[in-house]
């Protein structure tokens, strides 16, 4: 379970967070991509931010993604000064792919009948517990 202090630094990461990523898209001439932070988890120890991004279109998430590892010094720079009068020590910080809405989007479509999971179950991924 979260304690306050991590869902507060959390919340001030992902606000922030945001901003970074899309001033960075349109600084690197990316127009029409829309990056959003969907979740941010903090550790315990306050050492490690997990950041989810949720990137349209989808295609360009995995190269968007890599990019985003490759800058992570200079996204962490930025973020602590935007934080530096909430947070003493910025956490490393690590992202991911948050598919989630890609799933749900799948689903919704299997619904109305589009792709059918139970005529092609393989049209469902499994999905891993996070």
């Amino acid at each position: 379970m979260e304690s306050n202090r991590q869902k507060k630094i959390a919340g001030v990461l992902q606000r922030d967070l945001v901003d970074v990523l899309q001033g960075a898209a349109r600084e690197g001439g990316l127009h029409g991509v829309l990056i959003s932070v969907t979740k941010v988890q903090v550790t315990v120890d306050l050492s490690v931010a997990k950041a989810y991004l949720s990137i349209f279109p989808h295609e360009k998430g995995p190269e968007l993604l890599e990019g985003i590892r490759d800058n992570k010094h200079m996204i962490k720079h930025n973020l602590s000064q935007r934080t530096r009068n909430q947070l003493r020590r910025m956490p490393e910080l690590e992202f991911y792919i948050d598919d989630s809405l890609e799933y749900i989007d799948r689903i919704d479509k299997s619904l109305k009948g589009d792709e059918n999971p139970i005529e092609n179950p393989d049209l469902l991924d499994k999905r891993k517990k996070s």
